[in-house]
């Protein structure tokens, strides 16, 4: 036990990037669920397959999540209250372009900060994060390390540069000393691409959760939500969109404090008590053996509970490990509805003092999440989370119900439903952001600057800007109805690897690199993006039905080996060879959507080649169409990144 919780302590003080080889007898994970992305839920084997042992049977899964709708529709009618009090009063005061994408950039810099929180700390964040810590253990806990670090990047290198170069998007950073139109025609397919996965993450995550706390349809869902955050965005714009994200923030940090403080006291505030209730649990030694390493049979010698302090189990490749890092670092600072925040303070010091507040308050939000899903495995059990739901998703959830004093108790459905109330807020504040984001992309960048050139008045900009943002929420609501089956927190790590491949190598160049130019910028963002996500289409993020055929196999092999040897099986593992007999049987004919019997690239996260590859394109696009007038304008914007010259006074507000 001892050596399992320094290697965990080890694993957090790298960030999360120390890899434990898997013991070469476990045979790898294949993912079942059809998906187009790194999923959790993809990794996770169904619901029958994993076996809660007999010490367990209380945990065995209900159908949904039992609340009690009363005090539930109560607290998510506070929210929407209370957040549309805030959109009636920013209305008010949004009058040009400027406060719409920017609120007049009379944003102070704490305000910004605990934004730019309730920005990153997404459903991905409260949901997924703690969901994959409870199925995966380490491996989950890789998904919380990246951002902070990314934005360590953003305050060293890009804050200041970023607040002084730009105006309302990543178009006006990079067309600043490049052809305008096809620098922003680019900037606004990659804007629109990234803000797109992210967007999805928080729609799936919002109609899973009103689907199984409110027992309404999926759909129906995700129409109430999408609704609600068009008129967000539709008529508050910017400053609407702040308050509601700093709103969200206070309450999704009271919320992880209070629940880590109750599974931390269940183990009576000891951390060396609450690892070893977590290596001595005999449901996830189960799961370990049985869901995730798919073993028939206990192997000698192998300690389930510690492999679930080990990483490798979710992502089992050390180049895994370091590529997602790569799209966690530097996908954050890519993210174009982070850079727009950067333009709604008042100047570089505000900008840099929002990154160290948001630094702070995220890291201490992720420290957090390790303790929910940990916390959620012991008391909850793995087997119980996946059958409710295959990702992990509701994870933190149950866990809430359960530490307030359990299902139908007066305590767990107050928690439960606070709980429930601020994800929800979570999802509205995060999914605010990224449609503003497109909308700037596509009526200021596109409509505004290439197809108007710049010609129309504050009036026209704002009305463009408003239906972009309506057309914008009503794609966000037919996208979350097409992706229900996706897991939240995989959709957003492929939303930073397209953003660290063709956005970050991009902005990098533009800001220090004197010879790029248009060409560069061109080529970058278009390779970058369409390798990252064409690496996710042939690699193993994919459902490949050969491979999950193979797996079955061995399962039913051992097994029928075991009854030919004259033993009889027991209750679970009769229904794991049933189980793998249907399997083989769906799967052994069929093809990934790709028509691939295996995958092409390895590796789930795409960043360790993508990245470079963005990298490498915006280089040679640069070097073979030389660009005078770019190099000889390096000089003002150097200028300008660095002092603020030229840069509008905020507006006051």
């Amino acid at each position: 036990m001892k050596n399992s919780v320094t290697a965990f302590l080890l694993a957090l003080s790298l960030g999360g990037f120390a890899h434990a080889a898997e013991p070469a007898k476990a045979p790898s994970v294949q993912q079942a669920p059809s998906a187009v992305t790194a999923s959790a839920q993809q990794s996770t084997p169904p619901a029958a397959a994993m076996v809660v042992p007999a010490g367990a049977a209380k945990s065995a899964a209900p159908a949904k999540v039992k609340t009690n709708k009363a005090i539930t529709l109560s607290m998510f009618a506070l929210i929407i209250l209370s957040t549309l009090g805030v959109v009636v009063w920013a209305a008010k005061k949004t009058q040009t372009a400027a406060d719409y994408y920017t609120a007049g950039g009379g944003i102070s810099g704490l305000q910004n900060g605990w934004a730019i929180t309730g920005d990153v700390v997404s459903a991905a964040s409260f949901l997924g994060m703690s969901g994959l810590i409870s199925l995966y253990g380490i491996d989950g806990f890789m998904y919380s390390t990246g951002p902070i670090l990314g934005f360590v990047t953003i305050l060293l290198l890009m804050a200041e540069p970023l607040r002084n170069a730009g105006k309302y998007t990543m178009g006006d950073i990079l067309c600043f000393r490049a052809s305008a139109k096809p620098v922003r025609a680019a900037a606004a397919i990659s804007t629109v691409a990234v803000s797109t996965f992210y967007l999805l993450a928080q729609m799936v995550g919002a109609g899973k959760l009103m689907q199984l706390l409110l027992d309404i349809p999926y759909k129906a869902a995700v129409i109430g939500v999408g609704t609600l955050l068009i008129v967000y965005v539709v008529f508050g714009g910017m400053k609407a969109t702040t308050w509601v994200q700093i709103i969200k923030a206070a309450l999704l940090l009271t919320a992880a404090v209070l629940l880590s403080l109750l599974v931390a006291i269940k183990s009576g505030m000891n951390p060396l008590r609450f690892f070893a209730d977590v290596v001595n649990n005999a449901a996830i030694q189960d799961h370990v053996r049985m869901g995730v390493l798919k073993h028939p049979l206990p192997e000698a010698g192998l300690d389930y509970g510690k492999r679930f302090l080990q990483p490798g189990l979710f992502l089992k490749n050390p180049l895994d490990q370091v590529s997602l890092g790569l799209a966690w670092v530097l996908g954050a600072a890519g993210l174009p509805h982070i850079m727009m925040r950067f333009f709604t303070v008042p100047n570089a010091r505000e900008a840099r003092k929002s990154i160290r507040i948001a630094v702070f308050l995220m890291g201490a939000f992720f420290i957090l999440t390790t303790f929910l899903g940990f916390g959620a495995a012991i008391h909850i059990t793995p087997q119980k989370i996946a059958a409710m739901d295959k990702g992990g998703n509701m994870a933190t959830l149950l866990l809430a119900q359960v530490m307030g004093g359990g299902e139908g108790s007066i305590g767990g459905d107050l928690f439960l439903a606070f709980v429930c109330a601020v994800a929800f807020a979570t999802i509205l504040a995060v999914v605010s952001g990224l449609v503003l984001a497109c909308s700037a992309a596509i009526a200021h960048d596109i409509y505004v600057n290439i197809i108007k050139d710049g010609k129309a008045n504050q009036r026209e900009q704002v009305v463009t800007a408003r239906v972009t943002s309506l057309v914008v929420g009503a794609l966000a609501i037919w996208m979350g109805i097409a992706a229900e089956k996706e897991n939240i927190v995989a959709l957003v790590a492929l939303a930073f690897a397209v953003a660290a491949s063709g956005n970050f190598p991009v902005i990098i160049l533009s800001l220090f690199w004197r010879k790029f130019n248009t060409a560069g910028i061109v080529s970058g963002i278009v390779v970058g993006t369409i390798a990252a996500i064409g690496l996710v289409l042939v690699s193993p993020n994919m459902t490949y039905p050969k491979k999950i055929a193979a797996d079955a196999r061995k399962i039913v092999d051992t097994l029928e080996k075991k009854q030919a040897a004259g033993e009889a099986l027991a209750e679970k593992d009769q229904k794991a060879l049933e189980k793998a007999r249907t399997d083989y049987a769906k799967n052994k004919d069929g093809k990934s959507i790709m028509g691939l019997d295996a995958p092409l690239f390895p590796l789930k996260n795409p960043g360790i080649v993508s990245i470079p590859l963005g990298f490498l394109a915006a280089i040679i696009g640069c070097l073979a169409f030389r660009d005078r007038r770019a190099e000889d304008m390096f000089d003002e914007i150097y200028v300008r990144q660095n002092t603020g010259i030229g840069i509008a006074n905020a507006i006051d507000h």
